[in-house]
């Protein structure tokens, strides 16, 4: 039998890439996505072997990049299912920066958080239309439910994709169309980031599990949701974050 078919975005590293190993694990034929990391990526397609169908270059702060890139990827084969992981994450003093960052900032978060799944999704959608359906999951975050001081915009751009994913999961079920999420909270490839090791210990006393999560762990959801078995769960958002947070 001929594997089914995935678009993994931001699959060169972190959580994504991640996510793509895993799909490949499970059967998958992966296609994966990088912005600028090609080296990586090329890293990643090497550790997935055979089941790699293909590794695909796109700017998602470009619309015109996001539109094509889901055209490419089907030259190549059909698709039957789409992850939405790329994202940015870029802290802002949102009344004190000035109007250019703020403008900036905003462009960019909403553009590679919001506005690529959107035509993404479309584009997903439109060829699951003819071929009998498919499967949609978005990476959000838990600041999406609760907020998070220094990255409103962030915040904000993750809200807005926990809310299209269960308005089109409600709109597409009879298209045979299903659409998940998953909202990490801390995950360990934030560590990366500037001055986090010295937040560890106040980080770490909010999450009752006493750890970050390992993109390991977003990926086992991820996974979960792609299966057969779980198409009923069609607009859930799974919390990934130790307990830390409930809504």
């Amino acid at each position: 039998m001929t594997p089914k078919r995935v678009l993994v975005t931001g699959s060169s590293r972190g959580i994504g890439r991640t996510i793509a190993e895993r799909l490949a694990q499970d059967g998958w034929s992966v296609a994966l996505h990088y912005t600028a990391a090609e080296e990586e990526a090329r890293e990643v397609e090497k550790a997935i072997g055979a089941a790699c169908s293909g590794v695909y270059r796109a700017d998602l702060s470009h619309s015109d990049q996001t539109t094509s890139l889901f055209r490419t990827v089907l030259a190549d084969g059909p698709v039957h299912a789409l992850v939405n992981n790329a994202g940015v994450y870029m802290p802002l003093d949102f009344a004190g920066s000035g109007d250019a960052a703020f403008e900036a900032n905003w462009h960019r978060t909403f553009s590679v958080n919001f506005d690529s799944p959107v035509r993404l999704i479309r584009a997903a959608c439109s060829h699951f239309l003819t071929t009998g359906g498919g499967s949609i999951l978005n990476v959000a975050s838990r600041v999406g439910f609760r907020g998070e001081g220094g990255a409103a915009l962030y915040a904000a751009s993750k809200a807005a994709l926990i809310n299209l994913t269960r308005s089109l999961a409600v709109e597409l079920a009879p298209k045979n169309i299903s659409l998940f999420g998953i909202a990490p909270g801390w995950v360990e490839t934030a560590m990366a980031r500037d001055g986090m090791q010295d937040r560890l210990p106040t980080i770490l006393d909010t999450i009752p599990l006493g750890r970050m999560a390992s993109p390991a762990d977003c990926a086992a959801a991820a996974s979960f949701l792609l299966k057969e078995e779980a198409r009923y769960l069609s607009g859930v958002v799974i919390d990934i974050n130790g307990a830390s947070y409930f809504h």
